[in-house]
């Protein structure tokens, strides 16, 4: 009831909607522990909804609004789901809800000062900080209002700290201290009632069909009609629609996002996956349904969903339960309700807001994660205490995609280089021989792949070394697409024109030949025949990192084949390719021309042979205890090539394509010895040719 009147609603809409989120979410859900009602978000927003459009369009009720804003929600959600595009919640990031929940939970919590201390005149619905500034000039006209809502926060703040106390000094009755702890709100509510009755009963004005409700001592809640009163079709027409269609995009987001991570969060805790699209349909659906019983956009709620977890729920129909509960209030309880004072609502209002408050310590961890989002964190926040609570989520979700796509925009691949690394204990390696640790006994080395700057955080001593002249080692860090190709490909070119010489050392003919973009060496002055760099044999793609490729990045390493093509001129670069991730990227590869040995690019190669890796289509499994063939196998994994039919792992039709980037290394070098060879076999022939072709024309 309390949330809304956040909502601009009468008190009974509020049970109304908790009735409906408990009956029907049971049907769709796939979280034994969520509770689908009011929350104090979602009423806020519908509360400022509710005042913008009844600015333009004052003809329009409250209600009606706010019935109209919860079917096209909904439908809205309703349809993502059935669509199975429940993964979209994903692109909202835990520093966006985070940001948001702070945000809002300043804007109500201060927003309910005025009604807690009394003061009228203020604009509760205004920016966060004139709030505070207008309620602070508002102090002199503090009402007795102000003793039944300070009194009532400071109950409910002690008895929590209280039972937290009891449960550290009894940690055997942790759950009874739970559930009193739990029980502190009906508690409060209920003692401020009978002192609201005993102060109020003898005001002849407060009875009677038409209560006078400026007589009382105290501003209280009023008459609470009985059972479902508005039930019935919700208004819809183009009016109505176009009034709240700018707002339906906030709406629709605070909807997904409260549930999604409120239902995420107990699933972790309670070792359950949700499903997001299910979830979304059971929202959607609630929502769609819930006005043509009297209710408001409804979402996940975070204090009901603890109460049942800690209850110890198993499955959804425990919303049946809670429904019945909520149906006795609505039929039996009304004439209760009519002497809650409106401070101590706003005093549980604030209390229970403010566990949405993100604690410092948890904004630290952020920072110590990623300092960028926490900016992001604080910018959401400030733009809600200065705005409003709607720009607030704007911002948060805008910055955060700034931010992934900066990311993405620049990011930097690594140019890899090679260490020999050696398997080994401490204890292994902990006797020294002749002043230099040695290791005891049999020690495994293998050689792995790292960048070359050190930049991943591995040690700075440790020395790199090229795999091989003329061979360069490229990792893509992020995906690779049309965002990042050409910061991936600027940064290709300049390794490769960095560790290696053009093969032909003077390429133009004269001055003029030279591009202008290519600076040379400085008029009248020779070519430097001392450059004993290696010519550039050989570029090896790491694209681990690497899960889909378009149209853009494909073009941008056909046009790098063809830049250092002539680089390497009259040789041709070879072009391998390390862990891939996709068949689809291997298809879009191959159809640029790289994966295979193409005859047009490598014209003089005539004998090749490529270096595959294999793999057993069939592993006997030995009898357990027959330590013999154990052995073998063993041997046989470390040494030996393995019994039985074997098969490649990429295709042999595909030789570039590689397991890892060892197994490219080596395809590689053999390449480059193998042309090597031939080179060297050609020459010798010719030379031989050209003697005997000499003797006899002498």
């Amino acid at each position: 009831m309390a949330y809304a009147l956040l909502a601009k609603l009468p008190a009974e809409y509020g049970l109304y909607t908790s009735f409906v989120g408990f009956i029907l979410y049971w049907a769709f859900a796939t979280s034994k522990d969520i509770t689908i009602g009011t929350v104090a978000v979602m009423s806020t927003i519908v509360g400022n909804i509710v005042i913008k459009v009844q600015k333009t369009h004052p003809a329009l009720t409250a209600p009606d609004i706010a019935r109209a804003l919860s079917v096209i929600a909904g439908a809205v959600l309703l349809f993502i789901g059935l669509t199975r595009l429940g993964p979209i919640v994903e692109l909202i990031p835990l520093v966006a809800i985070t940001s948001f929940m702070t945000g809002a939970a300043l804007s109500i919590g201060v927003g309910q000062v005025p009604a807690l201390m009394g003061i009228s005149g203020v604009n509760n619905r205004g920016p966060t900080y004139l709030v505070i500034i207008d309620t602070l000039k508002g102090l002199p006209r503090t009402k007795l209002d102000a003793a039944m809502g300070l009194s009532a926060l400071f109950l409910l703040y002690a008895i929590r700290i209280f039972c937290s106390w009891m449960t550290r000094k009894q940690p055997s009755k942790k759950k009874l201290w739970f559930f009193l702890s739990t029980l502190r709100m009906a508690f409060v509510i209920l003692l401020y009632i009978l002192i609201s009755w005993l102060a109020n009963r003898n005001i002849t004005a407060l009875k009677g069909a038409k209560p006078n409700m400026t007589k009382a001592k105290f501003k209280i809640l009023g008459k609470v009609p009985r059972g479902f009163q508005h039930a019935g079709a919700p208004r819809m027409d183009t009016e109505l629609l176009s009034a709240i269609a700018p707002d339906l995009p906030v709406t629709i987001i605070v909807l997904i996002l409260e549930h999604i991570a409120i239902s995420k969060s107990f699933g972790r805790i309670n070792n359950y996956v949700i499903n997001p699209s299910q979830e979304l349909v059971a929202v959607g659906f609630t929502n769609l349904i819930g006005p043509f019983l009297g209710a408001y956009p409804a979402t996940g709620s975070f204090s009901r969903t603890a109460i049942k977890s800690k209850a110890g729920v198993r499955t959804p129909l425990a919303g049946i339960f809670t429904a019945i509960i909520v149906l006795l209030a609505l039929y039996a309880l009304t004439a209760v309700f009519f002497y809650i004072p409106m401070a101590t609502l706003a005093a549980i209002i604030i209390h229970a807001v403010g566990d949405l408050i993100t604690p410092p310590n948890v904004v630290y961890q952020f920072w110590e994660t990623s300092p960028l989002e926490v900016i992001i964190f604080f910018a959401g926040v400030l733009v809600t205490v200065f705005t409003n609570i709607e720009n607030g989520i704007y911002v948060t979700i805008a910055t955060s995609f700034a931010l992934l796509l900066w990311r993405q925009l620049f990011t930097h691949g690594a140019l890899l280089g090679k260490v020999t690394i050696y398997r080994a204990s401490p204890d292994t390696i902990a006797r020294k021989h002749d002043g230099a640790y040695a290791p005891v006994g049999e020690s495994v080395a293998r050689e792995a792949y790292i960048p070359i700057s050190h930049k991943d955080g591995s040690n700075p001593l440790v020395d790199i070394e090229s795999p091989y002249p003329g061979i360069l080692i490229y990792r893509f860090t992020e995906g690779f697409t049309y965002i990042n190709q050409q910061k991936y490909m600027d940064e290709l070119v300049h390794y490769a024109q960095t560790l290696a010489r053009p093969t032909t050392r003077d390429r133009y003919a004269r001055l003029g030949d030279r591009p202008w973009n290519d600076p040379g060496p400085r008029r009248g002055q020779q070519v430097d025949v001392d450059d004993n760099r290696p010519t550039l044999r050989a570029v090896i793609l790491d694209f681990s990192a690497v899960h889909n490729v378009d149209v853009t990045s494909i073009q941008g390493l056909i046009d790098v084949r063809a830049q250092l093509d002539r680089y390497a001129a009259p040789d041709s670069v070879e072009w391998h390719f390390a862990s891939i991730n996709s068949r689809w990227t291997k298809r879009a590869l191959t159809t640029a021309g790289f994966g295979y040995l193409d005859r047009e690019r490598f014209a003089a190669r005539q004998h090749w042979n490529p270096v595959y890796s294999f793999a057993p289509l069939e592993t006997p499994a030995p009898k357990l205890g027959d330590a013999e063939a154990q052995d073998e196998i063993h041997r046989a994994d470390n040494k030996g090539f393995p019994s039985g039919k074997v098969t490649t792992v990429h295709g042999q039709n595909r030789p570039f394509f590689h397991i890892d980037i060892p197994a490219a290394v080596e395809s590689a070098i053999a390449g480059i010895n193998t042309k090597l060879a031939h080179v060297s076999t050609d020459s010798s022939e010719d030379h031989v040719g050209g003697t005997e072709y000499q003797s006899k024309h002498e």
